[in-house]
């Protein structure tokens, strides 16, 4: 990726919020890279290097700033065609993947080989995969030494090092520090039965209407909005394959745009999984002024408007074949049995989040006829077990950065999966911003048109976003009641 040194001196030296996380800033005086957004008093243009990543800052000499904390810089979306496998394998990197299954796992989760994936990507971020990976993993690590109390054995592990050894000599090399010298500005509590990350993004963000979007959906037992708050419950599986299961609560956060996480800590070990889900589910890497300019006037009444991701891939599918043809109120209705009858029960401080959410091997062993009983059409019970059953064979991923076209096609080969079921799955599932069910009676509604056809071809302007129109047209709909 070729940086503009004019531009980003000026970015800097404004500290503008919409380059926060799409380059950093070598001080050459000093040996330390920042945020553009950094607070310090900006160096002198002639001691400034520009990089378009992290791991290009570090590989250069450069050490990460304690005040602007690089390690909290929000992604980068994709933007155009041409980036966006590279930066699609840098969003799996900084999501944990290559921690479980090397270069190799995110390559196949692409559907590219590796050597195609290593040219692309150092192309776009001036390092190899490798390189990166090994930056988020210490940038994590450092993380959870500043903000959680953690012992630095459970640190090494949850950011993906193999050994506590190999953790302390790479993080003392790298960064000139020995890992418990950030310890001092670790906050402290009596008891840790949670811990607590701040996720930045890009301004403005929406998040009442977020929230809004969530509760109107919540399905009890597994979520609750109280207030300004979501909490829910989660699985997700560590390194070792082995499922882990906690709790959730996520808040506005206090340092300006962004989300406040707490975690469970009996989700300790899959840290990089759950703050994977939610950013994913938050639309954290999201470019808002990259989306303005695409949709226009589409947008402009609501410019904070977010893409809901999904805590849960498997979860927001079976969740939408649920809500085929009823409304939103119904379907979560019908969730809510499926919760009560399959999901297991979870101990949590909220009284409104007691179960999980049930697992894909779970509904895979049921009867279509088990879950047609609680009052769900039998096709679409039908269609929840052979999702199931692929999800749990690993025939199927449902999860952010995958081959959308591949899965897609494989979605509509399973019962009662038709395009717009497939497309809504895309959209929150696979958080796909190019994602359009062009069949779906909102979109319909908003743009006074009923032939599908026709609306795919109105949606043609709104590419790579149409996701987001999606969004904003459903919106509409409800200034207008």
């Amino acid at each position: 990726m070729m940086l503009d040194a004019e531009a980003c001196f000026r970015a800097t030296r404004a500290r503008d919020v919409r380059f926060d996380g799409r380059f950093f800033v070598g001080i050459t005086s000093t040996g330390i890279y920042c945020r553009p957004v950094c607070r310090a008093r900006p160096a002198r243009r002639e001691h400034q290097r520009y990089f378009a990543s992290a791991a290009a800052a570090e590989g250069a000499g450069f050490r990460p700033c304690l005040l602007c904390r690089p390690e909290l810089a929000p992604g980068r979306a994709l933007i155009d065609v041409s980036r966006q496998l590279a930066r699609a394998a840098a969003s799996l990197i900084d999501d944990g993947v290559a921690n479980e299954g090397g270069l190799d796992a995110v390559a196949r989760r692409l559907g590219v080989t590796d050597r195609h994936l290593r040219r692309v990507f150092e192309a776009e971020y001036g390092v190899t995969p490798v390189a990166y990976a090994q930056t988020a993993r210490l940038l994590l690590a450092k993380r959870l030494l500043t903000d959680t109390r953690m012992p630095v054995t459970e640190v090494a592990l949850a950011a993906g090092f193999g050994s506590v050894r190999r953790f302390n000599t790479l993080f003392a090399a790298r960064y000139r520090l020995q890992p418990t010298a950030l310890r001092r500005t670790a906050p402290r509590a009596e008891r840790v039965d949670a811990h607590r990350f701040v996720l930045a993004t890009r301004a403005p963000f929406d998040y009442t209407r977020l929230l809004a979007f969530f509760a109107a959906r919540a399905v009890p037992g597994v979520e609750q909005v109280d207030g300004r708050r979501l909490r829910r419950s989660l699985t997700v599986h560590g390194a070792d394959g082995k499922p882990l299961s906690g709790w959730v609560e996520v808040r506005p956060s206090p340092r300006g745009a962004g989300i406040e996480a707490s975690i469970d800590a009996r989700l300790a070990p899959a840290l990089p999984r759950v703050l994977a889900a939610c950013k994913h589910a938050f639309d954290i890497d999201c470019q808002p002024d990259a989306v303005a300019a695409s949709l226009g006037q589409l947008a402009a009444p609501r410019p904070g408007l977010r893409l809901p991701g999904a805590f849960d891939g498997f979860e927001a599918a079976v969740r939408t074949i649920l809500g085929q043809q009823i409304t939103v109120k119904a379907a979560r209705t019908l969730a809510g049995r499926l919760v009560e009858t399959f999901g297991a029960p979870l101990a949590t401080p909220s009284a409104g989040v007691t179960r999980l959410f049930p697992e894909a091997a779970r509904l895979a062993a049921c009867a279509p006829g088990d879950i047609a009983r609680l009052g769900i059409v039998a096709s679409r019970a039908k269609s929840i077990v052979a999702l199931a059953t692929a999800v749990a064979e690993g025939r199927l991923l449902l999860a952010p950065n995958v081959d959308i076209e591949r899965t897609l096609a494989a979605l509509q080969e399973l019962p009662g999966i038709g395009a717009w079921t497939a497309q809504a799955i895309a959209m929150r599932a696979l958080h796909g911003p190019d994602a359009f069910p062009a069949g779906d009676i909102g979109i319909a509604r908003a743009l006074r048109e009923r032939r599908p056809a026709q609306l795919a071809r109105i949606a043609e302007r709104w590419r790579p976003w149409r996701a987001y129109a999606v969004m904003h047209l459903w919106s509409s709909l409800e200034t207008r009641s």
